[in-house]
């Protein structure tokens, strides 16, 4: 079993059914007493509640959703008229957040995109009825973030001020 797995298996053993702070107590939990895990926690997770909150978008990308703590970390805290959209390449990371999403009961909130962001990126406005973002976070691979601002750029994505 992978570690995003047995994290997926703490959460389901130890938090609530569509109760998504639950689930986020319980990876926090679990990266803090168990094992380490690669997600954005609890303490650097109250900043970013912050900023979300303070900006209130509307449109937001994340890069990366890896097991989807940041994702149901995010959704919770977006008007439910927010399209909030998630980008994970790993088929196996994407299956861990599917699931993760789900238990929480943000499924119907949080468009998942299973691919390379250098294919989702340009296919936004068409595809996903993207005009402009109010917000992306990046947390995906370092090797690609400049890749994926020129992407957002050229394609006229980004608004002013994000």
């Amino acid at each position: 079993m992978s570690k995003e797995q047995r994290v997926l298996q703490y959460v389901q053993q130890n938090a609530s059914r569509g109760d998504p702070d639950s689930v986020l107590a319980a990876v926090d939990k679990f990266g803090w007493e168990t094992e380490w895990a690669m997600n954005l926690g609890d303490v650097k997770g109250a900043i970013l509640d912050r900023f979300v909150k303070e900006t209130a978008p509307q449109t937001m990308l994340e890069l990366g959703t890896y097991m989807g703590y940041s994702a149901i970390r995010i959704a919770r805290l977006l008007p439910e008229t927010a399209k909030f959209m998630t980008v994970e390449f790993d088929q196996e990371n994407a299956a861990v957040a599917r699931e993760m999403i789900e238990f929480a009961g943000l499924q119907n909130r949080i468009i998942q995109i299973t691919s390379d962001t250098a294919d989702v990126i340009p296919q936004l406005k068409t595809k996903y009825d993207v005009e402009t973002l109010d917000m992306v976070f990046i947390d995906h691979w370092k090797d690609v973030y400049v890749r994926d601002i020129k992407l957002l750029e050229t394609n006229k994505l980004l608004r002013k001020g994000n």
